[in-house]
């Protein structure tokens, strides 16, 4: 098992990560989320062994790292997956994969696995960005390295692609049992792949769980925004029930207690009619396709969001009735001035 305790790590002066205490199980994938610069890519590197740590220890099996006890790369047994792939442009696919292997039969079964056989033969100028991609995480999980770092390995290739690839790249490291520390700036990729999900905010660890609690039971605000569209309603907690002006829902209080609260209130939890009486206005209308994104001005002044289907039309300016309509209980936070 991969354990950080305490890990620190400095640029000069300035503390680009802050205490961070995480432990990643056999075969888990932990997703990495935070706005550019919060730390995420020093975090890969540090557990690599490319940046010195400023505080803490990284352990795993037979070696442990410190300030004052370095251990290099190469004696960590790490894989590394980039965004930029990092082929050997003048080797073949196989011979990428195999690089300094003496046994070829992982590169086989890599190849294999990952719909590579046909292109055994190939250049990497040959390949399209996806199919670069499955070789440089074949060349990876050929070493058996004891975990992989993936630093936004989807960022350089296409939406479509996208989806379909981070389901391989899941499989593939689920087949393996290897555990995988995943980065990436796209909160819906963190939430599908994931395992757990950890969200970072200068540097500081604000919430480790499954996508589900991190969603729907987010530790602070800042997660809660992060994690999607997020507006915020002011209501009247009672027991496990809130009672707003959009009418009543199941509640779950995330520091406790009772009494005025502010409620997590996502794009889904509502309902919009344009026929009922009317409690808001649309600001602003987005077309997705299957469904429509509204924003409504509510009439005591606040903003939300709301998600329907594409067959409910309505234009800003427009009057329309907003309500609760949420299957899950929603997140509540003490009220803020």
């Amino acid at each position: 098992m991969l354990t950080v305790t305490n890990l620190s790590v400095d640029y000069g002066a300035k503390r680009v990560v802050n205490a961070l205490d995480l432990a990643l199980g056999a075969d888990e994938i932990l997703m990495l989320v935070g706005p550019t610069g919060c730390g995420k890519t020093t975090i890969l590197q540090a557990l690599a062994g490319l940046v010195p740590i400023a505080s803490g220890e990284i352990r795993l099996g037979a070696w442990r790292a410190t300030p004052g006890d370095h251990v290099p790369p190469e004696k960590r047994n790490v894989g590394m997956v980039f965004q930029d792939f990092a082929l050997f442009p003048h080797l073949s696919v196989e011979q990428n994969v195999g690089f300094r292997l003496r046994d070829t039969a992982p590169v086989d079964h890599w190849l294999q696995l990952l719909g590579l056989e046909a292109l055994r033969k190939a250049k990497p100028a040959t390949l399209s960005g996806g199919q670069k991609q499955r070789v440089a995480l074949a060349r990876t999980l050929a070493h058996q390295p004891a975990f992989i770092l993936l630093d936004e390995p989807l960022s350089n290739l296409d939406a479509a692609l996208k989806d379909s690839l981070r389901w391989e790249i899941r499989n593939a490291l689920k087949a393996a049992g290897v555990p995988a520390i995943w980065v990436t700036h796209d909160q819906q990729e963190a939430l599908s792949v994931g395992d757990r999900v950890g969200i970072l905010n200068h540097g500081h660890l604000e919430q480790v769980d499954t996508p589900e609690a991190c969603f729907s039971e987010p530790a602070n605000r800042f997660v809660a925004r992060f994690l999607g569209e997020a507006g915020f309603l002011p209501g009247r907690l009672q027991g496990e029930q809130v009672s707003t002006a959009l009418g009543t829902a199941a509640c779950k209080a995330i520091y406790g207690g009772e009494g005025n609260v502010d409620v997590l209130v996502r794009p889904d939890d509502l309902r919009l009619d344009t026929a009922g009486a009317p409690n808001g206005q649309v600001t602003w209308v987005r077309y997705e396709g299957g469904s429509r994104l509204f924003a409504v001005q509510l009439d005591d002044g606040h903003d939300l969001t709301v998600r329907v289907g594409h067959e409910i039309l309505a234009q800003p300016g427009d009057r329309v009735a907003l309500s609760l309509d949420s299957g899950v209980p929603l997140a509540a936070f003490p009220r803020t001035a």
